[in-house]
């Protein structure tokens, strides 16, 4: 969640774009992304949840739901959270707040969840630390993330050419620098990490590994999106949880 990414999400064009996306159903957070990440979270009756990276808070109202006790919705982008804050329930709060400069006090969290944000932050280790420092004991982190296989490659083009048919290039995969794709209109920018740096820094963090998934549309979803039939081929998404001691 860098200054970049904040002006992208504020800037009402493209605001528009990703929001007709959703609308559409056309992303992978309704087929995959959110059943995947939700088939890994613990019990949350009662829980104290933080959402980082929260978009329009949907996840961090199911949450409460469920009955977390309360939940904290964070987003760099003031648009995301002026949409989010638009639906009342007196269990979640917003807040405007960058991933980097989020402050919260120590072993005050029984769950952290982040969906499909934290490739646009740039310091990874760090968060993760700061995150474990925010868990109570037997606390959770859960998170999903564009699969590496997916970011590897820059510019990230997408299926290329080969022959008859296509291929998912996989080009400097061990290079952890930023990435650009054009998506939505825009060129978007995004840090590239290894699955072994991904999972190291939450080992490093002192968590321990409880889950791990790379979701793919199975036959029903297929039925509903032929259209995800690529995502079959290569794994669009990378899912993580883990435990505090």
């Amino acid at each position: 969640m860098t200054d970049a990414q904040d002006v992208l999400y504020d800037d009402p064009a493209f605001f528009e774009r990703y929001q007709e996306m959703r609308r559409r159903g056309a992303g992978l957070n309704d087929e995959l992304e959110r059943p995947a990440l939700l088939r890994l979270l613990p019990d949350v009756a009662g829980a104290d949840v933080l959402d980082i990276g929260c978009g329009d808070g949907a996840l961090g109202r199911w949450l409460a739901s469920q009955g977390a006790r309360q939940v904290l919705c964070t987003d760099p982008s003031a648009r995301m959270i002026a949409l989010a804050a638009g639906h009342a329930d007196p269990q979640v709060r917003y807040r405007r707040a960058s991933a980097e400069s989020l402050a919260l006090a120590p072993e005050c969290l029984d769950l952290v969840v982040s969906s499909l944000a934290l490739h646009y932050v740039a310091d990874y280790d760090t968060l993760i630390r700061r995150v474990a420092g925010w868990l109570r004991p037997g606390g959770h982190l859960a998170y999903s993330v564009e699969h590496p296989i997916c970011t590897a490659r820059n510019p990230m083009t997408g299926w290329v050419a080969a022959g008859e048919g296509t291929v998912w290039p996989v080009d400097d995969y061990a290079r952890e620098t930023t990435r650009t794709q054009h998506w939505l209109g825009t060129v978007v920018t995004k840090h590239h990490r290894r699955l072994a740096t991904l999972i190291g820094g939450v080992l490093a963090a002192g968590l321990i590994l409880t889950g791990i998934d790379e979701p793919y549309p199975d036959e029903q979803a297929l039925g509903r999106r032929p259209d995800l039939a690529d995502h079959r081929r290569r794994p669009p998404l990378l899912i993580i949880s883990a435990r505090k001691p």
